[in-house]
């Protein structure tokens, strides 16, 4: 947000102009804050450190994901949004997303493989209940550089080793180390069960390329406890995922 600005007027143009078909408008604690709103559980999520990694916090006052056909529709939207906002709003960061190889992430591994379906997704992904709350959802969003470099240098072997499944195949094999990815993220493995609506996507620059892993919940407490252990702060085994990536 711009400093000393009043944000209201913004957000009610925003809130008559945005078309839902564009994509999906997030409001963060900074901007409740501002204009006095409290939503139960939104909360700024906190910087957390574990053996060998470190994952920062990195809240912003509004998120907006755009979706188009192609690029040229997806600035028009951006153009609009801007337009929108005035200058009640400072854009701090805009990264391009693209869909690689049907789905996959850079290093060649299908991503999302894990998503509820149906009925499920709806209950992982929704707010079932709640004054003005109902059918909105909580939002991780957070950017990753990979290291393909140093990913690419690893045999096969072990790069499935790091993902927890085959490359050839997308199936997961038991005999996976316990730091693969797979199995410090899987969504049943907790207490409750933390399943998610994800729906990360690549994304490249010139110097850098990497991951926004997006993820839809019910609400927060889910994303926070997968991250937690992925960071080796439930049993001191740090996520295979940090060898070769890291969020910013």
């Amino acid at each position: 947000m711009a400093l000393e600005s009043n944000p209201r007027p913004a957000l009610a143009r925003l809130r008559k102009g945005f078309d839902p078909a564009w994509g999906v408008v997030g409001l963060g604690d900074p901007l409740m804050k501002t204009i006095g709103a409290a939503l139960p559980g939104l909360r700024p999520f906190p910087a957390l450190s574990g053996p060998g990694c470190s994952v920062p916090s990195t809240q912003a006052a509004l998120w907006v994901f755009l979706r188009g056909e192609e690029r040229g529709e997806v600035f028009d939207r951006c153009e609009s949004i801007r337009a929108l906002l005035g200058d009640a709003f400072v854009l701090e960061e805009g990264t391009d997303v693209f869909v690689y190889a049907g789905g996959r992430d850079l290093t060649g591994y299908e991503d999302g493989t894990e998503n509820p379906q149906g009925d499920e997704a709806v209950a992982a992904a929704l707010v079932a209940s709640g004054t003005g709350m109902a059918g909105s959802s909580y939002v991780a969003v957070q950017r990753w550089v990979h290291d393909l470099e140093h990913f690419r240098g690893h045999p096969q072997a072990e790069q499935d080793d790091i993902i927890g499944r085959r490359r050839a195949d997308n199936e997961e094999f038991d005999e996976a180390p316990a730091s693969a990815h797979v199995k410090r993220a899987a969504q049943e493995s907790f207490e409750p069960e933390a399943f998610m609506l994800r729906r990360s996507m690549p994304w490249a620059g010139a110097q850098e390329r990497g991951l926004v892993f997006v993820a839809f919940g019910a609400d927060l407490d889910r994303y926070e406890r997968v991250l937690r252990r992925m960071a080796g702060l439930e049993d001191g085994i740090t996520d295979a995922l940090f060898t070769f990536s890291r969020p910013i």
